[in-house]
């Protein structure tokens, strides 16, 4: 399930070129910043609700709305009818496609969202990949990079399997939903349709169509009057 097609619909951006010759998904990662320099398209058709600061090597396509408070760093390429919310912070060598969503608070780097990705609230997004429709819940964050000295790896067979990538947050297939506060660690390659519960700590893969969730009970109890 490591490959581009195994997780994305590549119909489903326009930037489908970058996977050409990716063995794995995450070797887009790496094509970002030399994709962007060789496809930018300088030109703004956004309209602007507020003031927002966009700088020199960004492409916006027709549509788009950017909300007050909003920060595209650049270079990025930005498509059609997308909603970039209030104080979204869009840095260095990001692809956005047509119909996302990128809400109040996130920010995104060095990352590929597919058309109507949304990564709509308080969300961090670094190196990593957001196939068709997927969704991050309020809070969601994507991890990139760890603690420990050495690239990111990824089981592959039972055995660590070396990305080559320093900093490698998450794959996230077509249609996959992360829920609220959950945290995906480096590495994480969620499969197309599958799911993970509010408040997880998810490595590693996740197969399609798969659940992943907290299986820590809650407690309830009858409240109880206190003295004064």
């Amino acid at each position: 399930m490591f490959k581009p097609a195994d997780l994305f619909d590549l119909k489903q951006t326009e930037h489908a070129a970058i996977f050409t010759d990716c063995k794995f998904a995450w070797d887009a990662l790496k094509k970002i910043e030399s994709y962007i320099k060789t496809n930018l398209a300088r030109g703004l058709q956004n309209k602007c609700d507020g003031v927002a600061f966009i700088g020199d090597d960004v492409s916006i396509g027709e549509g788009t709305v950017l909300e007050d408070g909003v920060m595209i760093k650049g270079p990025a390429i930005i498509g059609r009818n997308c909603q970039i919310r209030h104080n979204a912070y869009i840095r260095e060598n990001v692809i956005i496609g047509d119909g996302c969503v990128v809400g109040n608070s996130t920010e995104i780097k060095n990352s590929l969202l597919f058309n109507s990705a949304a990564a709509p609230h308080f969300n961090y997004v670094g190196d990593s990949i957001l196939g068709y429709k997927a969704h991050l819940g309020a809070g969601v964050k994507i991890s990139n990079f760890k603690l420990f000295p050495g690239n990111i790896t990824v089981e592959i067979d039972g055995k660590p399997f070396d990305t080559g990538l320093r900093k490698f947050g998450a794959l996230l297939g077509d249609g996959a939903e992360v829920g609220c506060n959950a945290v995906l660690n480096p590495g994480s390659i969620i499969g197309r349709g599958a799911v993970i519960y509010p408040n997880v700590f998810w490595r590693e893969v996740l197969p399609a169509n798969n659940i992943a969730k907290n299986k820590a009970e809650v407690e309830v109890t009858v409240k109880r009057p206190r003295g004064n």
